[in-house]
């Protein structure tokens, strides 16, 4: 879905004006081409694939405990009404028999996380990517974010935060498992 960079600065030059303003203007003169790249670059997920992202980054190992990879910052666009939400995320997986490359993680959430979507979705997805991948005998997902559409318009409630998780395999069978893998991301840092 390779994004036509002059024909979304044509709509945002319509936008400009169905909203009043002068897009001739010193300060709107290169705003529709701006906000062009601003978009394309935000929804570059939908031109990136899971195989080039993880690239063969998947190790054998002996490993049979817990990987976590937390608090991974994000930034995604709610598609009710395309403003952005960000926050974290927290990504566990228990191995089997294969690692994926630590900075692969973070890529598959930048990946998701850069398409036009909800919370809840983009948590899934995530998850069910990690199994893909490794094979692995669970994957526990969990996103905080705040969400710009309930922050500057609707309630305008500022502080609220969305929590969402997704448990698969022995994360969501396994109730010992998902406390320790909630507990591990709950604890504060020492680094």
């Amino acid at each position: 879905m390779m994004v036509n960079p002059d024909r979304l600065a044509l709509l945002y030059r319509e936008l400009i004006e169905d909203l009043g303003e002068n897009p001739n203007r010193q300060g709107l003169k290169d705003t529709p081409r701006r906000a062009a790249t601003a978009m394309a670059h935000i929804t570059r997920g939908y031109d990136q694939k899971l195989s080039e992202i993880v690239n063969d980054a998947i190790f054998d190992s002996n490993m049979d405990e817990m990987v976590i990879v937390r608090d991974i910052e994000l930034y995604s666009t709610c598609e009710h009404h395309l403003l952005p939400f960000f926050g974290k995320c927290h990504v566990g997986y228990l191995p089997n028999g294969k690692v994926i490359g630590l900075s692969k993680v973070a890529r598959i959430v930048d990946m998701f996380a850069s398409r036009l979507q909800i919370q809840e979705n983009l948590t899934q997805e995530i998850a069910k990517a990690i199994v893909s991948c490794t094979d692995a005998h669970g994957v526990g997902v969990v996103i905080e974010a705040r969400h710009l559409c309930m922050m500057m318009r609707g309630v305008e409630k500022q502080n609220s935060i969305m929590t969402t998780s997704c448990m698969v395999g022995s994360f969501r069978q396994n109730e010992s498992t998902r406390k320790e893998f909630l507990s591990l991301i709950s604890k504060n840092s020492s680094l």
